[in-house]
């Protein structure tokens, strides 16, 4: 898993380049940003359980048909492995949100996704806004918790809803 920092560091490297003004504001921005992103983290481990079951409480009164019969969180099997995704999402959306990088996203959640989704039948729009609404919920959090700008929160939650959203799940 790489983080802002050595992600940058391998790019210049790649490249033989020392670091530009670019790359150390870059650079500066992250740290800038260090004790917010650890806050942030901080929220999500000690609300993670409320984060995942006020998500799926609101994905559901948005989105009845899914625990309806036929829907796609009918049984309370289905229901929890819903759960469970969300707060899988969650968890490695807080990973990226300390890193300042989407990669473990990419590697740890979305390689082989759109096969399991395929084979489960599991519909992405659904998937999609119960991420969002997540994000929502973050953000609220950690703007209660006091940290005034919270706009690196949509980072690792939009990476997901981008990527699940181009890709034919």
């Amino acid at each position: 898993m790489r983080d802002a920092v050595t992600n940058l560091i391998r790019n210049y490297d790649v490249s033989g380049r020392y670091l530009d003004r670019n790359g150390i504001d870059t650079l500066k921005a992250y740290f800038e940003t260090g004790t917010a992103r650890v806050a942030a983290a901080a929220v999500i481990n000690g609300n993670a359980a409320a984060i995942v079951k006020q998500a799926g409480l609101r994905l559901f009164e948005e989105l009845p048909e899914l625990i309806r019969p036929g829907g796609n969180a009918y049984t309370t099997r289905r229901y929890a492995a819903c759960l469970r995704d969300m707060d899988y999402y969650l968890r490695y959306a807080s990973y990226a949100l300390v890193a300042g990088d989407t990669n473990v996203l990419d590697e740890r959640v979305l390689q082989g996704l759109r096969e399991t989704y395929n084979s489960l039948g599991v519909p992405i729009g659904p998937t999609v806004r119960g991420i969002q609404i997540m994000k929502d919920i973050v953000k609220e959090q950690v703007a209660a918790a006091g940290i005034v700008n919270t706009a690196f929160v949509d980072q690792p939650f939009d990476h997901l809803t981008r990527e699940f959203s181009e890709q034919d799940v």
